[in-house]
């Protein structure tokens, strides 16, 4: 059996943030990147990130971690950059890989080994997309390897939906407590909202 891979795709801009960098943002003490590669290590058997470079200040944010950092010099056109350098870098023999946006503070290493368990407790390739309790789709998916190839030939900034559409008939449903598939990040009002909302908790 192979092993399963977690590709969190961080090479983004983060233009909506208005000039502060969402995947720095403190999160439980940790910046929300290294929070994510945490909780990635903790479920997964291997974790690449995608980043802007090596010396971007999100990569310091990952120092120490036994993660692969894969380049994306062309992350200005599209999330799509970041899937296809991410999966072109995995290490051969996986059964699968995760895409784990990185701006989804509420996802825990539970959540991932959640997912992880439900690609495992079929005896046939699934893509296994999680949702928020009430059945919405959202976030994080896992692929099989054979969907590797349709990974490395996207295109844009649509990420793979092209993939799980074509795919609809092995599309299955993981769900997380909460809305926490569907919880991103993107806009220092959205952050405001969070943080309150946590506070209040």
């Amino acid at each position: 059996m192979g092993g399963i891979a977690v590709l969190i795709p961080a090479a983004g801009a983060s233009r909506r943030m208005r000039g502060t960098d969402k995947l720095l943002m403190d999160v439980g003490g940790l910046p929300l990147l290294r929070r994510q590669a945490e909780c990635a290590l903790a479920a997964a058997d291997h974790v690449t990130v995608a980043l802007p470079g090596h010396q971007h200040p999100r990569a310091q944010a990952l120092r120490g971690l036994p993660v692969q950092v894969v380049e994306v010099p062309d992350a200005d056109l599209g999330m799509s950059s970041s899937l296809r350098r991410g999966v072109g870098f995995l290490p051969p023999g996986l059964d699968g890989v995760m895409i784990l946006p990185a701006d989804m503070p509420e996802i825990t290493s539970e959540d991932i080994a959640s997912v992880i368990a439900a690609f495992r407790s079929v005896p046939r390739p699934t893509i296994q997309q999680a949702t928020a309790e009430d059945g919405t789709p959202g976030h994080p998916v896992l692929f099989p390897a054979d969907c590797f190839s349709a990974l490395l030939t996207l295109s844009g900034d649509m990420g793979a939906k092209a993939i799980l559409a074509a795919n609809a008939h092995r599309v299955r449903h993981a769900p997380l407590p909460g809305r926490r598939a569907l919880t991103d990040l993107d806009t220092p009002e959205a952050w405001r909202d969070w943080e309150a909302a946590q506070a209040a908790v």
